[in-house]
C-alpha cells in the first residue's frame, strides 16, 4: 500500500523524469535547444511534477490553454534532491514547523516550494496518497535550466493516444502506455523537511 506522502517517478541511477506543460512556442524552443530558452521565463517560479497522471490532472491531458504540450524533462538526481533539501511546504504543518510565524518566514525566503496533492488514477479519481509538485523559484531556476536538465522529450502525442483510449473506456490499454513509475526513496532529512 502506498504511503500517504510518496514520491513516485520514472528514474534511473543518475536521473529522474519530471513533467511540465507549456504552449507551442515554449515547447518548440526548449526541444530545439535541449533546455529552456526564451520565451520561457527565468524570472518566475516554475513547477515540476514527477507523477505523469498528476500532470495530466493539472493540464487536462494537454487540453488546457497554454498547456497543450507535455514535456518529459530528465534532470539529475543530484539537482532533484538539492531542490527538495531547500524546499519549504506551501502550508503550515505542525510536525515540521515549530510555529506558524516561523513557517511564514521560511516560506517567504524559500528557493523551492513543495505542495502535496491527491494522486490520480487513470480514470481521474483522487487516490488516498499524495503526489508531490515542486516549485523552483527564480533564485534557483538558472541552475535547473543550465545544470540539471539532461534531456527534454515531447510526450504530447503519447498523451493524446492515452487520452483517446481513456475517453473510449479502454482503461487497460491506456494503462499499458503509461510511463513506468516507482517509489523514489529520499534521505531521512529530506523526508522530515517535506512532512513525509
Amino acid at each position: 500500500m502506498a504511503e500517504y506522502h510518496e514520491v513516485r517517478a520514472s528514474f534511473d541511477r543518475e536521473t529522474i523524469v519530471v513533467y511540465q506543460a507549456y504552449n507551442d512556442a515554449i515547447a518548440d524552443a526548449a526541444l530545439q535547444a535541449g533546455r529552456f530558452v526564451a520565451p520561457f521565463s527565468l524570472n518566475r517560479m516554475t513547477w515540476v511534477k514527477p507523477s505523469y497522471l498528476w500532470m495530466m490532472e493539472r493540464s487536462g491531458w494537454g487540453t488546457k490553454a497554454n498547456q497543450n504540450r507535455i514535456l518529459a524533462i530528465r534532470i539529475t538526481r543530484v539537482g532533484w534532491e538539492k531542490a527538495l533539501s531547500l524546499a519549504t511546504l506551501t502550508s503550515f504543518h505542525p510536525p515540521v514547523h515549530r510555529s506558524i510565524d516561523r513557517w511564514r518566514s521560511e516560506f517567504e525566503a524559500a528557493q523551492v516550494h513543495v505542495q502535496w496533492d491527491p494522486e490520480r488514477s487513470i480514470r481521474g479519481q483522487k487516490l488516498e496518497h499524495r503526489s508531490i509538485q515542486v516549485g523552483i523559484s527564480r533564485h534557483l531556476i538558472h541552475e535547473y535550466v543550465e545544470n540539471w536538465i539532461q534531456k527534454i522529450d515531447d510526450v504530447t502525442e503519447l498523451t493524446a493516444k492515452i487520452y483517446r483510449l481513456k475517453l473510449d473506456g479502454e482503461y487497460a490499454r491506456a494503462k499499458r502506455l503509461l510511463p513506468v513509475e516507482k517509489v523514489y526513496e529520499l534521505p531521512e532529512g529530506i523526508r522530515g523537511r517535506l512532512g513525509m
